[in-house]
């Protein structure tokens, strides 16, 4: 504890990092002036009050930058993907439009969700049976299946709902991973 205190006091001055007399050449020493004005320019316990009054009021004077040019180019093509909310001085994208009323999902639509799930996870359960370099994964404990198919069961039966199909997401998704793995090669190795 009192060595990172100690570290932290002695981080602040410029140059608690520079080399020693010693070995400092005219080079390290225009380093270490340079190194001063840019670490300690808005640190405390670099400046006097009267300084330290001068750099806030020059703080809150934002069109003046002390970032390389690239930066702040990048800043204000950033800044102008902001909308004001976002950064109020100085955010320039249009506000999005918020709809009239949010979107509520439905039992139907929780009901669909699962019948998806379901789809995707018999094919998983089904690639894992048939691939042999998959065999660890078999009675392993994540199978979903049978979970799925009593809460789709259960919604069905507590909602009145008819089991619909699976949707076009869910279908594909499920074709897709059926394509990639057909043999023990098209496992990918991790």
């Amino acid at each position: 504890m009192k060595l990172s205190i100690a570290l932290l006091l002695t981080a602040g001055s410029a140059t608690a990092f520079a080399p020693s007399s010693l070995v400092q050449s005219s080079y390290s020493r225009h380093l270490n002036l340079a190194t001063k004005s840019v670490f300690c320019k808005h640190s405390a316990l670099c400046m006097s009050a009267a300084e330290a009054n001068v750099a806030e009021s020059a703080d809150t004077d934002t069109t003046t930058s002390e970032f390389p040019p690239i930066l702040q180019e990048l800043r204000e093509v950033a800044m102008r993907l902001h909308t004001r909310e976002q950064s109020p001085r100085e955010g320039k994208a249009e506000e999005p439009k918020k709809p009239a009323e949010p979107y509520v999902p439905t039992q139907a639509d929780y009901l669909q969700f699962l019948v998806d799930s379901y789809v995707v996870y018999v094919a998983l359960e089904e690639i894992v049976n048939e691939v042999d370099a998959l065999a660890p994964f078999r009675n392993s404990g994540l199978e979903r299946t049978q979970a799925l198919e009593t809460d789709i069961a259960y919604m069905c039966e507590r909602f009145d709902l008819q089991r619909p199909d699976a949707g076009k997401a869910g279908s594909m998704y499920a074709a897709q991973l059926k394509n990639m793995i057909k043999s023990d090669e098209d496992v990918p190795e991790f």
